[in-house]
């Protein structure tokens, strides 16, 4: 069984950080969307690489990929297709954005307990150290955290990682 790829979209796919740049970084084109979360009046702006679809689809090989987002489901309509992916297996979080009392990360124990044991890496601008200590400590399988800047998103380097370690 091949280990998961669990990938978050806003930091790590959508460098959000960045949308306050006049332009968009290269090899990024800007999206206006409106998932259901998004109440404003105005669509959400987000930034895609279509280069991403490729290095993710070049992952599935050794991985297998599963959306681990805020946009759950809605990532296979609103940002799959738009970078080349077909739908994917996403983590239906039983809750979002409730501190934890250790200073972890929200999504950490739910993205554990969908492993269930199985070897992960896991994709995110919200990881720290805090969350790699809990994983090692509560998960009997392989784990990487991989932190993604905001700024940059996933990066050559990132999948290079991402695909050594499968």
């Amino acid at each position: 069984m091949k280990p998961l790829l669990l990938i978050d979209i806003d930091g790590p796919l959508n460098p959000y950080a960045a949308l306050s740049l006049p332009t968009a970084p290269e090899g990024y084109t800007r999206h206006r969307m409106r998932p259901t979360g998004w109440t404003t009046g105005v669509p959400l702006p987000v930034l895609l690489s279509p280069g991403h679809g490729d290095e993710l689809r070049a992952l599935a090989g050794r991985y297998e990929l599963v959306w681990a987002t805020t946009w759950k489901d809605e990532a296979n309509e609103w940002v799959g297709p738009r970078i080349g992916l077909p739908p994917l297996p996403y983590i239906d979080w039983p809750a979002m954005h409730a501190v934890t009392v250790d200073g972890t990360y929200w999504k950490t124990r739910y993205v554990v307990d969908y492993a269930d044991g199985r070897p992960f890496a896991w994709v995110d601008d919200e990881i720290t150290t805090l969350d790699t200590a809990w994983v090692a400590a509560h998960h009997p399988g392989r784990a990487l955290l991989r932190r993604i800047d905001p700024w940059v998103g996933l990066v050559r380097a990132d999948f290079e990682a991402l695909a050594d370690w499968a």
